[in-house]
């Protein structure tokens, strides 16, 4: 299978499928979102729609009601397209530990949720996480996937420390890293249980050098509606050779995460 490990809910969400069916794409984790930039047909409709993401990114919470209206959106999805969508749930990192806990055992696992994502801790606070990765490794050891493209140098190194303290969770940084693609590289290199995820990472040589280094570790992922599936795999293939490895980035290390 062509297993996508990163987008969100579209609205509409057979619009997510239409593209997935392009891709060649037979399954993909889904994020609950607030900001929907899908939605926009001008300039001023997504600014509106990029100033909710400016919040989601920066880890400012939105409130109770707003992860339960993403979490709906999850389920929706899923109930429309149980053979195409795998859920994640995100959790609020304000939250005390033991409530995080509540949040994981009594929305994520009751909902049937395979995984605990996409989380936003704000810059320089990566330690937020552990309670996640704590809840996580209560419950079988579920993927906690984290943004990427936020994270300081500082952060990926606390992810990692993090990653080393719960070996049973398979931590994901989602788009490579970001600008500090390099130094998560060299980060998972040393972390068995540390994974990166390609999404709108936009230089091809990072992609390359982080198959090369962790065959086993990276995951594709598209990030839609923020990148093109069709696009992501197509970056995947150009750096690849048909074959067992391009296999293994596509679908097959994902598969083994959420034992597929």
């Amino acid at each position: 299978m062509i297993l996508d490990a990163h987008s969100h809910v579209h609205d509409p969400v057979d619009s997510h499928v239409a593209l997935l069916d392009e891709a060649g794409v037979d399954r993909t984790i889904v994020f609950g979102t607030r900001p929907h930039p899908e939605r926009a047909t001008d300039v001023a409709s997504l600014r509106r729609e990029l100033s909710v993401l400016a919040d989601t990114v920066s880890g400012r919470s939105t409130g109770a009601a707003s992860y339960r209206l993403a979490w709906d959106e999850v389920d929706a999805a899923i109930a429309a397209f149980p053979d195409r969508f795998i859920g994640f749930g995100k959790v609020d990192l304000e939250l005390p530990p033991e409530q995080i806990a509540t949040v994981v055992e009594t929305e994520f696992v009751r909902r049937g949720y395979r995984g605990i994502g996409e989380l936003t801790p704000p810059p320089g606070q990566a330690a937020r996480v552990e309670p996640a990765l704590a809840a996580a490794a209560d419950h079988g050891g579920l993927p906690v996937l984290v943004h990427g493209h936020g994270p300081t140098v500082a952060d990926l190194e606390t992810l990692a420390a993090l990653a080393r303290r719960h070996p049973s969770v398979p931590l994901v940084i989602s788009q490579l890293g970001g600008l500090n693609w390099l130094p998560a590289i060299e980060l998972a290199r040393d972390v068995p249980n540390l994974y990166l995820e390609t999404s709108t990472a936009n230089i091809i040589f990072a992609i390359r050098l982080a198959v090369a280094e962790l065959p086993d570790r990276v995951l594709f992922g598209s990030d839609a509606p923020y990148g093109d599936p069709c696009l992501a795999r197509a970056t995947i293939e150009r750096v690849t050779e048909s074959g067992q490895l391009r296999d293994h980035i596509l679908g097959e290390n994902l598969a083994q995460l959420l034992r597929l």
